[in-house]
């Protein structure tokens, strides 16, 4: 079965602090671009509901979405893949993806095939706060060490991914710069 979109090298990763203004997030994603929900915090049927309705707003602009859980969780709200940190990441159909943080979760993506790996945190981010960030040394060495295509995280804005480039990122991926009022 073939996957329903290419690779989109612009992710929105969405999160309870977005609010109501996901939506207008969703909606000034470029074509193309992809979204990786998330929210967590919710209960089992809220964030599935949340998900159909994602992907029902993705559809009409065609976006792809991931879902953040496993690939029974993501075959039920019909997304084009999921987002995990796992040794199972699922069926080839799927879009799969990874987190990773280090050199040893980056082992893992190449063991397990994974088809983006989602690299962070790059910079200082305000979903981590206090939390460490790579820098774009460690980022950049652990970058280059991927045969798999990055996508950039953790503190993103255009400007940082551009200058990324260098380390032979795929994309970049954000909440607060993606999301209008910041979140």
């Amino acid at each position: 079965m073939q996957r329903r979109h290419p690779l989109p090298r612009l992710w929105l990763m969405t999160d309870e602090r977005q609010g109501d203004a996901l939506w207008p997030a969703i909606d000034a994603l470029p074509r193309g671009s992809g979204i990786v929900v998330r929210h967590h915090n919710l209960a089992g049927s809220e964030r599935r509901d949340l998900a159909k309705k994602v992907r029902k707003a993705a559809k009409r602009r065609r976006l792809a979405v991931i879902l953040a859980g496993t690939e029974k969780e993501t075959i039920a709200v019909a997304a084009d893949g999921f987002h995990r940190r796992s040794a199972h990441i699922g069926a080839a159909r799927l879009i799969r993806t990874i987190a990773v943080h280090n050199p040893r979760e980056l082992a893992l993506a190449h063991r397990i095939d994974a088809d983006l790996v989602f690299l962070s945190p790059v910079y200082p981010t305000r979903s981590h706060p206090g939390g460490r960030a790579l820098g774009r040394v460690r980022f950049g060495l652990l970058a280059r060490r991927s045969r798999i295509p990055i996508i950039a995280l953790g503190g993103m804005t255009a400007k940082r991914a551009r200058s990324l480039r260098g380390f032979g990122i795929y994309g970049w991926a954000a909440i607060g710069e993606l999301t209008p009022d910041g979140a």
